[in-house]
């Protein structure tokens, strides 16, 4: 019975593995009701991808409580992104004429992909690594922090609908934080640094304008340390990072970390959520 998922990044400097699901058998009462209670609410609010939610009602209906989520500790918390009513991502592939192209990093993908999945005008978003040497990066490779690249996301866009400029400025203030060097909330390393890759002169102009224009909102205490640098690759990530919080959104990492982002991106940016 696959309910609980290990947390993937347990360690700030260790590299995330695929998903290991555990047993319930394994599990101590309170991670299990913590489990139990935020599916429930995911279900509630739909947010679990539909061919999942039959088969894991039937389950919780099953499933055994304890005293532990009674009373106060049910209670959802306000700021919780659990309660954010997100439309299950749709993954999207393929170009079609009139698109462009933004690749973008600052810090891990999974976050980085969700985001721009859910703006309006967005048709593809595909995790991946840009920035090194390499012709040919491993997950491995890449985060060991040896072969210069950046853990990024290759955003495909109708420029009549989104804006590379809109883009950038959810990049800036919802998808990540742009002030932290060679890091990214817990993860840890030139691999999750801040940066901007252009494709040709107008994307450069717009993203040192952008840098500009958040330095003169005093937006953050600290100063960005984006890079703005050509894009000399893209490389796709393996496929198991792929549209993670489709896949996975009841992962602890993607709860605590990824999903106050789309919640951010609501309220920030109404009018591009989807």
């Amino acid at each position: 019975m696959a309910l609980v998922i290990t947390p993937i990044r347990k360690v700030f400097r260790q590299p995330c593995p695929q998903l290991v699901p555990q047993s319930f058998a394994t599990q101590s009462p309170q991670p299990i009701n913590q489990g139990i209670t935020k599916l429930r609410t995911l279900l509630q609010l739909r947010v679990l991808p539909g061919a999942w939610r039959g088969t894991l009602l039937a389950l919780l209906l099953q499933a055994p409580f304890t005293a532990g989520i009674q009373g106060s500790q049910a209670q959802a918390n306000p700021q919780s992104a659990l309660q954010i009513s997100a439309q299950s991502i749709v993954q999207r592939t393929g170009q079609t004429r009139g698109q462009a192209t933004a690749v973008l990093a600052g810090g891990c993908f999974w976050g980085i992909e969700a985001v721009f999945e859910h703006v309006r005008g967005v048709t593809a978003v595909v995790s991946g690594y840009a920035g090194g040497a390499s012709n040919h990066p491993s997950y491995e490779e890449v985060s060991s922090g040896q072969s210069g690249h950046a853990e990024a996301v290759r955003i495909s866009f109708d420029p009549k609908r989104v804006s590379y400029d809109q883009l950038l400025a959810v990049f800036l203030t919802v998808a990540h934080n742009p002030t932290e060097l060679n890091r990214q909330g817990p993860d840890v390393g030139s691999q999750y640094r801040s940066a901007i890759f252009y494709t040709d002169v107008n994307q450069k102009r717009a993203a040192t304008r952008a840098l500009a224009e958040l330095q003169q909102s005093h937006t953050y205490p600290r100063p960005a340390v984006t890079q703005v640098l050509p894009l000399r690759s893209f490389h796709p990530a393996e496929a198991y990072h792929q549209n993670v919080l489709a896949h996975h959104p009841t992962n602890p990492y993607i709860v605590n970390h990824d999903l106050p982002k789309l919640a951010q991106l609501r309220q920030q940016f109404p009018a591009l959520y989807w």
